[in-house]
């Protein structure tokens, strides 16, 4: 596997600056969209049991970036792939997970709150966990490559006004709209689910299109992969759920807020000069989390139309 791999690293991905930007935009509607099913009580359950954030918080920022490092070693990859699902395994979780969580007919408020943790804590883990686990890797396993591990200097400033922008601002409005105007509300909150997310997968296919011959010609050789790593990633986040024994709604969502990771926090850094700078080759690691990007989407919808359909147990 390791010899078809190289030719990854030559690869460049183009995503456009107002491409990503109208990207957030449609983010935030979403945002807005699964607010409005939710209201201030459901935030003070999840403050009275704080079991599930910390049990969500430890799945994604411990147990998934250990497990990824067991399944990286396990592979023949390359360092760029390697340190490409390091990387993602790394970042919080992903905005649309909260649609997906309500969608799979999880709790919400709980997704939401996991959502806003995560990115919070990310400013300081996402480094901390990519230095260590990625340092480990190179230290032992790859040694050739050690100018890949780079330092990540996050802007905390910015994560907290993405935070703000992108949670803070479309939750406030949802549940206040929520709150006050509850008929209209009814009347409103399933189109506008339906409308947010047709507009999020509309902007994702136009932002691929400029990809597509790459995507078409490499993706064939991480389809598997990144497969196997969001298995492990959606299995982490059930299985601690599981072990703390959550209510079946926390462990929905803990697995979804699991497997759904922000990849395009990965991609942001990937193409930040001041971390990697545009010399280096990182096919491997922009294809992974592009392809992250794309099929994360797809197995948390299948996984939300199926739980959809089940009934909630009342035990836990």
């Amino acid at each position: 596997m390791h010899n078809s791999l190289d030719v990854l690293d030559h690869v460049r991905l183009n995503f456009s600056a107002s491409g990503i930007h109208t990207l957030n935009i449609a983010l935030a509607f979403i945002m807005f969209g699964v607010a409005l099913s939710i209201n201030f009580s459901h935030f003070r359950d999840v403050l009275a049991h704080p079991k599930s954030v910390i049990t969500g918080v430890v799945a994604q920022f411990v147990l998934l970036p250990a497990l990824t490092f067991l399944l990286v070693i396990s592979l023949n990859l390359t360092a760029t792939v390697a340190l490409g699902m390091i990387l993602v395994a790394a970042c919080p979780g992903g905005n649309i997970s909260n649609f997906i969580s309500a969608n799979a007919k999880g709790n919400a408020a709980l997704s939401i709150s996991l959502t806003a943790i995560a990115t919070m804590v990310a400013v300081f883990m996402t480094p901390f966990n990519f230095a260590l686990w990625g340092d480990w890797y190179i230290g032992h396993y790859n040694k050739g490559a050690g100018d890949l591990l780079r330092p990540l200097n996050i802007d905390v400033q910015q994560v907290f006004q993405t935070v703000f922008l992108l949670l803070g601002l479309p939750v406030i409005a949802g549940i206040t709209i929520a709150s006050r105007f509850p008929r209209f509300t009814a009347k409103i909150v399933k189109p506008i689910k339906m409308i947010s997310i047709l507009f999020f997968v509309v902007l994702v296919v136009i932002l691929l299109s400029a990809n597509f011959s790459q995507f078409k010609k490499y993706v064939p050789l991480v389809f598997l992969i990144v497969l196997a790593h969001n298995v492990l990633a959606l299995g982490a986040g059930f299985l601690a759920g599981t072990i703390t024994r959550l209510p079946q709604t926390d462990r929905r969502s803990i697995t979804i807020e699991t497997g759904i990771q922000n990849s395009g926090l990965a991609l942001a850094l990937m193409f930040n000069p001041k971390i990697f700078p545009p010399e280096m080759e990182l096919g491997g690691m922009t294809i992974i989390a592009a392809w992250w990007g794309v099929w994360h989407i797809v197995s948390g919808l299948a996984l939300a139309t199926f739980w959809s359909r089940r009934k909630i147990e009342l035990v836990k």
